[in-house]
C-alpha cells in the first residue's frame, strides 16, 4: 500500500463458512474462486486514502497472516461468522446512537456494501466502474441500486444541457 493517496487490493478467493457436510473437505471452510471469475482470478478493489491508512496501521500493529488475512485469529485461523456477528454488534453499539442500534441502520456487515455502492451511485460514479469495484455485472448493478440513485435530475439536466450548448 502507498504512503498516500488511493490503494489497491485484489480480492483472491473467499473461504465461506459451511457445516463440515456441506464442504468439499470435510473444513468448516472451502477455498473458492470468486463469482464469475476464473478459479486463480482475482479482483482489484482501488481503496480510499482513508482506508489505506486504517490498513497500514493495522499491518504495522498486528501484521498480516502467512495466506495473506489481514484479520486471522490468535492461531492463524479464520474469524467465525459467531465471532464475526458479536464484534459487529458491539461495534454498532459503541458507533450509533441507541436510535441507531434499534433501527435497521447497518444491520448486517453485508449492509456496509450496499452502502457503498449506493454512494458511488450518487457520487456520479460511472455503473460500469462501480460494477467493476463491487463484482457485478453492470445489469445486476443497475436492476439491484437503480432506485438508491437519489436527486439526479438536476445533474443529469445541467449535464444535458451542457452538451447540447456545446
Amino acid at each position: 500500500m502507498p504512503e498516500t493517496g488511493w490503494g489497491l487490493l485484489v480480492v483472491a478467493k473467499s473461504k465461506p463458512q459451511s457445516n463440515k457436510r456441506w464442504t468439499d473437505t470435510g473444513e468448516g471452510h472451502d477455498d473458492r474462486g470468486l463469482k464469475h471469475r476464473a478459479a486463480d482470478e482475482g479482483r482489484p478493489v482501488p481503496i480510499p486514502p482513508q482506508l489505506v491508512t486504517i490498513l497500514r496501521d493495522h499491518v504495522k500493529e498486528f501484521g498480516v497472516n502467512d495466506d495473506g488475512r489481514l484479520f486471522p485469529t490468535l492461531r492463524g485461523g479464520i474469524i467465525s461468522i459467531g465471532t464475526y456477528c458479536e464484534a459487529w454488534k458491539a461495534a454498532r453499539i459503541l458507533a450509533l446512537t441507541p436510535e441507531q442500534v434499534v433501527s435497521p441502520m447497518a444491520a448486517r456487515p453485508y449492509d456496509l456494501r450496499h452502502a457503498a455502492v449506493s454512494l458511488w451511485l450518487n457520487a456520479g460514479v460511472a455503473p460500469p466502474d462501480v460494477a467493476e469495484r463491487a463484482g457485478h455485472s453492470v445489469d445486476v448493478l443497475l436492476k439491484v441500486y437503480a432506485k438508491c440513485i437519489d436527486g439526479g435530475a438536476d445533474i443529469a439536466n445541467r449535464r444535458i444541457g451542457s452538451a447540447l450548448d456545446g
